[in-house]
């Protein structure tokens, strides 16, 4: 019977902190949301901290009103799908061949893409060969330098590798080539670890703003993120402001703080809601080694 107590004991302080530290990492969140969805000059009072006081969209048509966001998020979507496609089927691809033993370079290129995860050429270099590319000022430069990642060819590696023989050797006897080997019998075995990577990858896409910020100088081939660092680092949001003001439509006058709120709600708010679509799948794949026999 003490045991069982003292086991209790430990269960609820245990569950009170994890409580405690959940509330903790939430609340920022949920303080951002409040903000942005309550009246612009209401808020300015201050005390906001539980709920919204005077609930508003204001904040929210002063931002979708400008064309400059609209045509970011257009971008930001053809990078994340676009990216993350390509980027899984070329990965998938590369961790295939890597797991053939009879491939004669197998090795050779498993130490070739180990170095750019301990090296690089730094960032003065890099510009120089992505522009020799043609690919500065170029919405490619989204997508191609990202195609291939050493840590999620590992990843899918190890799952592959744990795959049974006997159902690729089955196939070959039936007459399948590699390609169809790996089309219809290895990509839908490897939606765990796909899912993972999708994951990992999506949200590197929709969250990067280095990409933009080092080779577009044309804020027409900006993202979200772009857009939200210069309404952030600059006046934009009092811009906004003063443009909802001129606008008869509008009841209320937004603040330049109130819009920051609302634009971190709006390029946070998608990796939330896709993340529980694919929760299980990640699970299953950042257990993928973990149990062996």
């Amino acid at each position: 019977m003490k045991k069982n107590r003292k086991f209790d004991a430990f269960a609820v302080i245990n569950g009170a902190l994890m409580l405690i530290f959940t509330l903790v990492c939430i609340y920022p969140f949920y303080y951002v949301l409040i903000v942005s969805l309550n009246d612009p000059l209401d808020a300015q009072r201050g005390g906001l901290y539980l709920w919204v006081r005077s609930f508003s969209f204001e904040n929210y048509k002063a931002i979708f009103k400008t064309s400059e966001l609209l045509n970011a998020y257009q971008i930001t979507l053809f990078r994340v799908i676009a990216g993350s496609a390509l980027h899984l089927i070329l990965t998938a691809m590369f961790a295939f061949a890597l797991t053939k033993k009879h491939f004669v370079f197998r090795k050779f290129l498993t130490w070739w893409m180990l170095i750019p995860m301990y090296f690089s050429g730094g960032i003065i270099p890099t510009y120089v060969v992505m522009d020799m590319l043609g690919l500065v000022n170029n919405v490619m430069v989204y997508v191609l330098p990202h195609l291939l990642a050493t840590f999620h060819i590992l990843i899918l590696r190890t799952f592959l590798n744990e795959l049974p023989a006997a159902l690729e050797e089955s196939a070959v006897i039936d007459g399948a080539s590699d390609f169809s080997l790996f089309w219809r019998i290895v990509m839908p075995l490897s939606t765990p670890v796909l899912a993972t990577v999708a994951l990992f990858i999506g949200v590197f896409h929709w969250n990067d703003w280095f990409s933009g910020f080092t080779y577009m100088t044309s804020e027409d081939l900006w993202t979200a993120q772009n857009v939200l660092l210069k309404i952030i680092q600059t006046n934009e949001a009092s811009n906004i402001a003063s443009i909802s003001k001129m606008d008869s439509g509008f009841k209320a006058t937004v603040t330049a703080e109130s819009v920051k709120m609302a634009m971190l709600v709006i390029t946070t708010v998608p990796v939330i809601v896709v993340y529980p679509f694919l929760q299980k799948y990640f699970v299953k794949g950042m257990m993928l080694g973990s149990v062996k026999g």
